[in-house]
Order: structure tokens, then sequence, then C-alpha cells
């Protein structure tokens, strides 16, 4: 390198070195200017719900700024979607991203988003585990005796879910694969229904959420056989995990927020960190295991990468069972 060359060389290295070192471009740094729309794309009161309001409430506090929640419900979470990914890519809108998007990617033929491409991965939140039930009137008392029961039953065993192609229908589809066992499907509209129903004993097992089920589970009125978490969970310590009796299976739903393709990454990057911080925070911590979930914090590729993984996952269960729409 000639002396001139070098001397060059020298300089531009000076010139960057600042922009290297700054953490984020004050632009970034001043985000955000106004509020931030979070859109949820279940009702008011919903566990999803809930959790935005959570997290939204801690973004509001240490950014300065409301993250205003936007309930969207209807087709699986898909309106809610199409809305975000049709807002403007500058960090005001933002989507809850449930585990129905992994379901939906494959479930729906048509859809006018792709949601990988189009949904940019902003922070993994939890995992919220589902918890597989049985009306007391099922002999079983543990998965391995349901299997056993199931098999000398073929067929005549009812699972209800919330519907087709929700997760709490997939986790059971995914159940039978790996048990080996066939049970028929009975889809409600909503796990409300379904839980009504199996309180009635008109259905005799079921994979509904932690928060939908613990209080019936107390109660004493529906029996757990076991959680759907590759782990035990804090809210029900001494129930089984189903992969003890089903290796390999595990169905949960992911919650996290995204933001519309091409939101710039300084300002990704700091709402991630804030998530973090949050599921870091004690009193978060505590909040969110009351909702039945188990925090999974990350960068944003880890949260595509646990998208992606889930995604086809449940492609192959739906192509399997072909599941359709309800």
């Amino acid at each position: 390198m000639t002396l001139l060359h070098r001397r060059q060389f020298l300089q531009l290295a000076a010139s960057t070195a600042p922009l290297i070192t700054m953490p984020l471009p004050a632009w970034a740094q001043s985000y955000p200017l106004r509020p931030v729309r979070i859109t949820v794309g279940f009702a008011a009161g919903s566990t999803g719900d809930i959790l935005a309001r959570l997290i939204g409430q801690w973004l509001s506090e240490k950014l300065g700024q409301p993250f205003v929640i936007d309930n969207r419900p209807g087709a699986s979470g898909n309106i809610a979607t199409e809305a975000v990914v049709n807002s403007s890519p500058d960090g005001y809108a933002l989507l809850l991203v449930a585990g129905a998007h992994t379901v939906n990617a494959t479930l729906y033929d048509k859809l006018n988003f792709d949601f990988i491409r189009d949904i940019t991965p902003v922070a993994s939140i939890s995992r919220e585990s589902y918890v597989m039930l049985v009306h007391p009137a099922v002999p079983a008392q543990t998965v391995q005796e349901f299997i056993a029961h199931s098999k000398a039953n073929p067929s005549k065993i009812s699972m209800a879910s919330a519907g087709n192609g929700t997760v709490s229908h997939v986790a059971g589809e995914l159940f039978k694969m790996g048990a080996g066992i066939d049970m028929a499907h009975v889809p409600y509209r909503g796990a409300g229904p379904a839980l009504n129903d199996m309180l009635g004993g008109h259905v005799q097992v079921m994979f509904v959420t932690t928060s939908a089920s613990i209080g019936h589970i107390k109660a004493g009125k529906l029996r757990p056989l076991a959680v759907t978490t590759a782990t035990r969970l804090e809210a029900l310590p001494d129930i089984p995990s189903v992969s003890d009796f089903v290796p390999g299976y595990e169905a949960t739903s992911l919650w996290g927020l995204g933001a519309p393709r091409s939101t710039p990454a300084e300002i990704i990057e700091k709402l991630n960190k804030e998530v973090n911080a949050a599921l870091a925070d004690p009193q978060m911590k505590a909040r969110l295991a009351d909702l039945g979930g188990t925090i999974i914090a990350g960068s944003p590729a880890d949260f595509g990468k646990l998208i992606a993984a889930e995604t086809v996952k449940w492609a192959k269960v739906i192509r399997t069972a072909k599941i359709k729409p309800g």
C-alpha cells in the first residue's frame, strides 16, 4: 500500500469509527415520538389480549409513549395480520404474534400475505402450554392408560377443540399421530363452548390452554393428564409432560411481537432490548407464569427461527390429518 493510499485508508477509518461505535442512529434513539399501535387478532380479555397489554404497559413506561392495543379478532388472527402487513414500516404498527400464525400459513390456501416474508420478528415473549384434560368419567388416570383405553375403544373417544385448525386441534392431532390412536374430532366455536360440553360429559378429552383450564382443574371438575410443554409447568408442578409418554411431543402457542417487513433494524433492536428487559423483571415473570406461559427471551433472529420451525411442524400435521379451516 502506497503512503498516499495508506493515509486515505486511515482517514476513512477515522471518519467511520464514530458510526461503528454508535449503538443507534439519533432518529432511532428518539423513537417513539408518537403512540404505537399493537394489533391483536383476538378479543379483549383473551390470553393474547392480556399479554399484549402487559408488554404494552411496560413499553409505554420505558419508552415514554402510549402503546395502544387494537383488538381486531376474526379469521384466526388473519384480519389483524393483514392490517399490520399493510401498515407503514416505521415502528408505529406492531403485531401480537401468536401460535395461530404458524398454523395459518398452511391451513389457509389463499392469504393476501406470506407471514414469514411480510412480518419481521421483533421479540419472542413466551410459550403458552396446553393441558390434556379428560372428563372424570374417563377411566384413565395417566396418559399411558389413556392411550391403552383409546386403543381398546377405537374411534369411540371424542376429542373437543376450539375449532378446526386451532392450536388446540392440531395439538390433539399431533398427539394422535405420536400415540398411534384414533379419536373423533369435535370442533367448537371457541374454547368456552368446548369446555362447557367437556364439563357436561358430552366429549371426553381436550387440549386446552393452561389459563382457560386451571380453574376447572383446581375445582376438581376436569382431570389433567399432562401438559404439552417439554418440561413441567410451574403452575402445575405435579402434572407430567405428554413427552414423558410420547417421545418428542411438544405443542405450545407462541407469543411475541412482529412488525411490517422493512421496519428499520435499529427500531427492531430497540424494541427487542426493552421486551427482553421486561421478561427479566420478577413481577413480569410472575404475571406470565400466572397465564401459563414459559418465558422465551432472545434476539429477533432467534424468534424468526422459532416461527419457521413451528410453521414446518404444524404444516406436517395439517397435511397428514387433512385439516381444513372451519
